[in-house]
């Protein structure tokens, strides 16, 4: 039975093995790929796969910026324990995945997973981990911000809980300017506490504006307010959703007499440039992840077994 290359990236992917491993086993086995796979158990080459129906709901959230100041890098990589996730060998297999991504022009998990690295791939490198850890571990995702005339900066809290990067832009050159990277880190700070779903209110999707508006409209209506006041009622309470929801009119999170727009606009001018929030990701570890479910009395009934 002939195979080709797409067979090998198929078995590659159910297996966590290696391309030549992949390749050398579909040849023993004249493309069969059950038997395949079942030559690569026998040949120990597939550790990463054993693992592959592991729960990975731990992990780390992890920033990156570049010499420059001016490309950063945030990922998530998941484990299965919070013991892994501290440990040293984890956070240093983040940071290369973070450098890899920052060097790269990988737009996608899978385009980054093939990218080159000292270990192969950067999918041998999370595979030997694997390995080396016992553990499963998987790259989920992974964002990278870039400013032509700014900077990037990332702030990380609770050990890799919760992460953000923000970019920030300039209207002149002003290298990797100490005092503004402070002020951009403090910003980030800020995003990872409160969490605000926009930089500006014209970001904010037409819909979703509509929506809240019907929603104040009815809240209004059922408090008893005359129709004839609630749409002046509306606009105010809109503005308070939007400084819910946009980062910029947001009470500054280490000094709250400041907005983060005074912030921007005080920081211009002791840098002596004009500088402006372009955007900001933020992650928080294990969003929206299965949960792995620890019945402890079960573990114990087993252990007596």
């Amino acid at each position: 039975m002939a195979f080709t290359a797409k067979d090998v990236a198929k078995l590659r992917e159910q297996t966590g093995a290696g391309m030549m491993d992949c390749k050398k086993a579909l040849t023993h086995t004249d493309g069969d790929m059950d038997k395949a796979a079942e030559y690569l158990r026998e040949q120990g080459v597939n550790i990463a796969a054993k693992k592959a129906s592991r729960i990975a709901s731990e992990g780390v959230v992890y920033c990156g910026v570049s010499a420059d100041g001016q490309t950063g890098a945030m990922v998530e990589i998941n484990c299965e324990s919070d013991f892994v996730a501290a440990s040293a060998t984890f956070v240093e297999l983040c940071k290369k995945v973070a450098d890899l991504v920052i060097s790269s022009k990988a737009a996608t998990v899978e385009e980054l997973l093939a990218v080159k690295c000292d270990e192969g791939t950067v999918l041998d490198l999370v595979n030997n981990a694997t390995a080396k850890i016992g553990e499963k571990i998987s790259v989920r995702r992974f964002v990278k911000l870039a400013s032509k005339c700014g900077m990037v900066e990332g702030y990380i809290h609770l050990g890799g809980k919760i992460g953000v990067l923000v970019e920030v832009a300039t209207d002149k050159s002003i290298g990797n300017n100490a005092e503004l990277r402070t002020v951009c880190h403090d910003v980030a700070m800020h995003i990872a506490a409160f969490a605000p779903k926009y930089v500006y209110d014209e970001e904010v999707p037409a819909a979703e504006t509509e929506h809240e508006k019907e929603i104040l409209t009815a809240q209004a209506m059922n408090e008893g307010k005359p129709a004839s006041v609630v749409e002046k009622m509306i606009g105010g309470r809109i503005k308070k959703f939007y400084k819910e929801i946009c980062l910029i009119d947001q009470d500054f999170a280490k000094d709250s007499t400041k907005t983060i727009r005074q912030l921007m606009e005080e920081t211009s001018k002791k840098v002596g440039s004009n500088v402006k929030i372009v955007r900001f990701e933020r992650f928080l570890m294990g969003e929206g992840l299965e949960k792995k479910n620890e019945n402890f009395a079960e573990e114990i009934a087993k252990l007596q077994k």
